[in-house]
C-alpha cells in the first residue's frame, strides 16, 4: 500500500469543427485534473488507455507520461492536461490507469474512472 491518493476527474466536449460524421469521424476533448490528496509527492511514468465506442470496438493504448511529460506531482498539487480522440460512432467511453511511482520509490497505478464522449444529445 501507497502513501499517494491519487484523485483524477475528467471533463469532455464534443469538437464538432474537428469532425466529419460523413465519414464517421467524432472527435472529442477531454481535459484530466490529477490532483495528489496524499502525504507524498508521485511521478507520472505512463498511460494505459481503454477506448471503446459505440460498436463496442474497443482500442488499447500505452505510452511513456502525457502530452509528452512526466509530471511530477507533490502533495495537495493538480496537474492538468488536455487531449482527443476520433472515435467511428458518436458515443464511447474510455478509461485506465496511470502508472506512478511515488518518492518513496513504490510504485502504483492510478486508475482512471470511466468517462462517456458522447455527441450533444445522443444520449438521453
Amino acid at each position: 500500500m501507497n502513501n499517494c491518493a491519487i484523485e483524477i476527474s475528467v471533463e469532455t466536449e464534443y469538437l464538432p469543427h474537428q469532425s466529419a460524421p460523413h465519414h464517421q469521424q467524432y472527435a472529442f476533448a477531454y481535459h484530466i485534473t490529477i490532483a495528489n490528496r496524499g502525504k507524498h509527492s508521485a511521478q507520472l511514468i505512463s498511460r494505459h488507455w481503454i477506448i471503446t465506442d459505440g460498436n463496442e470496438s474497443r482500442q488499447e493504448v500505452q505510452g511513456q507520461g502525457v502530452v509528452g511529460e512526466q509530471p511530477l506531482i507533490t502533495p495537495g498539487d493538480e496537474y492538468k492536461y488536455s487531449s482527443g480522440v476520433i472515435l467511428e460512432t458518436e458515443i464511447g467511453t474510455m478509461s485506465g490507469t496511470y502508472h506512478m511511482l511515488s518518492d518513496t520509490g513504490t510504485p502504483f497505478d492510478a486508475p482512471i474512472p470511466t468517462f462517456l464522449l458522447a455527441v450533444p444529445n445522443a444520449v438521453h
